[in-house]
């Protein structure tokens, strides 16, 4: 094999294979409510819904050997960015139909299983298809793309949806965004089929005489559940964002909502323009700054600032469901608060997963963590419709910070290392 095909240059597929990774999960999570409240789903069957949908990344880690025993990471890559590309088109020829509702979540379900499947064949691939040290010069750059995914999908794509609906009916509109998703997945498949290097490491794992790859696997996942204090962990990832949980599945539909129902009548592209550039751009910012705060002082020391710059914000929420502004730069300015606070508050359970997966399964122990997290946005998600009807918005959202308590209780009793997270002198 040429050396032209074992190593590409890394600007030639490391952009946009995280690009593609990010896409789909920001479709599934976000773009996903937003084209249901626009095709009057309830918000009961919003939450409830789309929040089962995060179900395969909770369990991600579960089936992440399989990747590994069949085929190629190169191969599970492109075929799953097909495979998503047929879920997008999916989406896009059922929304006219009648039980829209039901026919749209079966693909949303195939193209969330599929992406949560191309996230570990692609980060497996990232690290065989680059040596150490281009790893470390791309890890900010996979990070940019995935970012620009998210903007790309819950900012322009929502955008443009929203041009099309004063254009055509709700559901041409929806199906057209959606049939151009799937095109572009078409294209990364075509794409990445040609341009993927093929590492020579990337081979299936071939099975041990002397131990079973199955059994290496769940032994590492019970020494997970043996660390220290792990119950404390475990109950720390799933409550710190209690409050936010339930938060992002409703903030859309109170934006897009009539002002008569609670909402601030908002239009889709609106809504676009608000999460996908403002609120994204104050997202980074956040994330960027806590970054350079945790690395000054450590995790420990901004631990409790960190919580709570990720649950206090959300009272703006409470301000705007109360008073339901109609000033754009006001409603901007309060999502750009919450986001930045989000994104501020977001670098501390980042790197407490970090913290409590150190030893010598640390990248099995960070998938686990990872389950974890996902199960922490999918399980107040589901209810979040539910309790939101029942109560209205302002109570709901008032709700929403009272439900961040009890993360400042469990936060007592962590143990955190002084000196993690600090950059280390030369």
């Amino acid at each position: 094999m040429s050396i032209t095909k074992t190593k590409r240059n890394a600007w030639a597929w490391v952009p946009s294979l995280y690009f593609a990774e990010g896409l789909p999960y920001i479709i599934v999570m976000t773009v996903s409510v937003i084209m249901y409240k626009r095709l009057g789903i309830s918000n009961a069957e919003i939450g409830l819904y789309t929040s089962w949908l995060y179900l395969p990344w909770v369990i991600k880690p579960l089936w992440s050997p399989v990747v590994d025993l069949f085929k190629t990471k190169r191969l599970w890559v492109f075929v799953m960015q097909l495979i998503i590309g047929a879920g997008l088109a999916g989406v896009a020829f059922t929304i006219n139909v009648p039980n829209f509702f039901q026919y749209t979540l079966a693909f949303f379900w195939l193209m969330a299983f599929s992406s949560a499947t191309h996230d570990i064949a692609a980060d497996g691939f990232y690290m065989l298809g680059l040596p150490e040290h281009e790893q470390a010069f791309f890890v900010g750059i996979r990070s940019t793309f995935y970012r620009f995914a998210m903007l790309t999908g819950q900012g322009l794509l929502v955008i443009l949806a929203g041009y099309f609906e004063n254009i055509f009916t709700v559901e041409f509109a929806w199906s057209i965004t959606f049939s151009i998703l799937a095109g572009m997945f078409v294209l990364f498949f075509v794409y990445h089929k040609f341009i993927l290097p093929y590492p020579e490491t990337d081979k299936a794992v071939g099975r041990n005489e002397n131990e079973s790859v199955f059994l290496q696997f769940f032994t590492t996942f019970v020494l997970f559940f043996k660390k220290k204090k792990i119950m404390v962990a475990i109950l720390f990832l799933l409550l710190y964002r209690l409050g936010e949980g339930q938060l992002a599945k409703m903030a859309a539909p109170f934006l897009l909502d009539k002002t008569e129902a609670g909402g601030l009548a908002l239009s889709t592209s609106e809504v676009g323009l608000l999460y996908g550039t403002i609120g994204l751009i104050a997202l980074i910012i956040g994330g960027i700054l806590g970054g350079i705060a945790a690395s000054k002082n450590g995790l420990k020391y901004w631990i409790w600032w960190m919580l709570a710059a990720i649950n206090l914000p959300n009272i703006v929420y409470v301000f705007m469901s109360y008073t339901q502004p109609s000033s754009f730069v006001l409603i901007s300015s309060m999502i750009a608060i919450e986001q930045f606070g989000y994104g501020f508050g977001f670098t501390a359970y980042m790197l407490y997963m970090i913290h409590i997966s150190e030893g010598n399964h640390k990248t099995a122990h960070y998938a686990i963590a990872t389950g974890f997290m996902a199960l922490s946005m999918m399980l107040p998600g589901m209810i979040s419709g539910y309790v939101q009807e029942s109560v209205g918005y302002q109570h709901f959202f008032i709700w929403v910070l009272i439900s961040t308590l009890p993360i400042f209780i469990i936060t007592k009793f962590i143990d955190i290392d002084p000196e993690f997270g600090k950059k280390k002198k030369s």
